[in-house]
């Protein structure tokens, strides 16, 4: 009896040991930091759900009901806008979370989510032959990892964000059924996302059997003082890391997958891969390099502007390679132009290594320039293949005599891509990237870039010239009748115009922003 009652004294002590610690543990959720991504998950549900009850004559309500979603989500940004909330937080005075709406987070979310809006306004009318309950569910879920991502402060959290972004995009990339050319892009996409995805997991592995933590803030603070025996472990899951997010960059010689996939996924899900996609490896690279690993600038800093040189060389070369009359030679050629606006989104992130973190101001400034004009140039070639399916080049030829106002659209987005007046917006977006990398020393990673930009200018401005000649030649695709075209997409087009022409309207925005502390 003696040693039962010393049993039973022994369970409770452990019992309420156990609760004062799990009380320790006990932490309260920010639901408003967290409801954007959340919004656009609990809809993604929502629509999976009701594709079980609508009827087929009225499935465009699904699409209709994302768009909602996605509208709600950029508005829960508004209550964020001060950028100082936190959750998910440890409890033992460290004050690492995993979860941190700040100003760099917010301004993410609002381009993924703006991103996949526009995505979604393209795919309205354009799901026919889709399974529309699928479609919707899976580019909802897409945005929702994409919306997580760059709020994740540990590398757990910013692997699984990472892949809740990139497994549905597989899928919706290879969703037009017997399609070959889908198929075979949905695979290329799948191996090179799987093997960047095992390269970068092995590098976290590293780093954290070096570290002990998975938590951004505390691998910055503890690769300071790495042990010596640990110290080449450590640097090699920084370089493994770096080049599982090169593949998701599609950084050069990582790029391959691109123009392929690009090709071969339905036309407002490659728009979704060239602005969203970029955006979640963007922002994923970001947080690794300038909160995980400050201080092993001297190995990210120099591999970055290699990267960034090659990738712009590559993705121009090759866009100035485009037959005007090849098949889907307009899709190709934006396929290159992003991998080469890849290159260009690098420059202020290696700058970061030598010039402190507020050279990624110029990157964000970048990339959102770069997701408005080429949402809107992905929106009219949408509108082109309404009546040339093969999307050529030269179907472009002649667009102002029959579209005159989607010719204009285009030709000012195609002007931003290449920074030439009136699209003063690419400019002044140029200039911020070329001033980061030449305040950062790297005066020869500027002359790489000036001498890219003109070659990129060749290429955007046959193109631009192509739209305001005569008819088309003889030999070109014949255009099938016309159709009229979906309100959604004109509305995509009008958006990213206004857009571009309000931000081309007050140039210094940019300048101001690019040197902004987002962190």
């Amino acid at each position: 009896m003696i040693v039962a009652a010393e049993s039973a004294t022994g369970a409770a002590s452990l019992v309420q040991s156990a609760a004062e610690g799990s009380t320790g543990l006990v932490q309260s959720v920010d639901w408003l930091a967290i409801a954007p991504p959340v919004t656009v998950a609990a809809v993604a549900l929502v629509v999976l759900v009701a594709d079980l009850f609508v009827p087929a004559a009225r499935k465009p309500l699904l699409g209709y009901g994302a768009v909602a979603g996605l509208v709600a989500a950029l508005a829960l940004l508004i209550p964020l806008h001060e950028g100082d909330r936190s959750t998910f937080c440890l409890t033992t005075g460290t004050h690492a979370c995993s979860y941190t709406a700040d100003h760099f987070t917010l301004v993410i979310q609002a381009l993924v989510l703006g991103g996949a809006l526009l995505t979604a306004l393209l795919s309205i009318g354009d799901t026919r032959k889709l399974p529309a309950g699928e479609f919707w569910f899976l580019l909802l879920s897409s945005a929702a990892g994409a919306a997580l991502l760059p709020a994740s402060r540990d590398l757990a959290t910013l692997v699984v964000a990472l892949e809740v972004a990139s497994l549905p995009a597989f899928a919706l990339v290879g969703i037009k059924r017997g399609d070959r050319r889908s198929s075979e892009a949905a695979l290329k996409f799948f191996l090179s996302s799987v093997v960047a995805t095992a390269v970068m997991l092995l590098g976290v592995s590293f780093v954290y059997a070096a570290t002990g933590t998975l938590h951004l803030t505390e691998i910055a603070a503890r690769l300071d003082d790495v042990p010596g025996q640990l110290s080449t472990l450590a640097e090699a899951g920084v370089a493994l890391t770096l080049v599982g997010f090169a593949f998701k960059t599609a950084a050069a010689p990582f790029h391959f997958w691109v123009p392929d996939t690009y090709v071969g996924a339905p036309l407002p899900i490659a728009a979704y891969l060239s602005v969203v996609g970029k955006a979640v490896g963007f922002s994923g690279l970001i947080l690794v390099t300038v909160v995980a690993f400050p201080s092993y600038a001297d190995v990210w800093g120099p591999a970055l502007a290699v990267l960034a040189a090659l990738t712009m060389t590559v993705g121009n070369v090759a866009a100035l390679r485009q037959s005007a009359t090849r098949a889907r030679s307009a899709v190709r050629l934006l396929a290159w132009s992003s991998v080469a606006q890849a290159g260009y989104l690098l420059v202020p992130i290696a700058a970061a290594a030598y010039a402190g973190d507020r050279q990624i101001g110029s990157t964000v400034a970048y990339a959102l320039m770069y997701a408005v004009v080429n949402l809107g140039a992905f929106a009219v070639a949408a509108l082109v293949a309404r009546t040339h399916p093969g999307n050529r080049i030269a179907d472009y030829r002649g667009l102002y005599a029959t579209r005159p106002l989607a010719a204009l659209a285009m030709g000012f987005f195609l002007l931003c891509l290449a920074g030439l007046p009136p699209g003063i917006i690419g400019l002044f977006a140029k200039v911020t990237v070329f001033s980061s990398a030449v305040d950062a020393g790297l005066g020869w990673l500027a002359v790489v870039m000036a001498v890219n930009v003109v070659i990129a200018l060749y290429y955007y401005l046959r193109w631009t010239a192509a739209l305001f000649r005569g008819p088309a030649e003889d030999g070109v695709e014949q255009p099938v009748t016309p159709r009229r075209t979906p309100a959604p997409l004109t509305a995509a087009i009008v958006l990213t115009a206004v857009a571009g022409i309000a931000l081309s309207g007050a140039p210094q925005t940019v300048l101001r922003f690019a040197g902004v502390n987002l962190f």
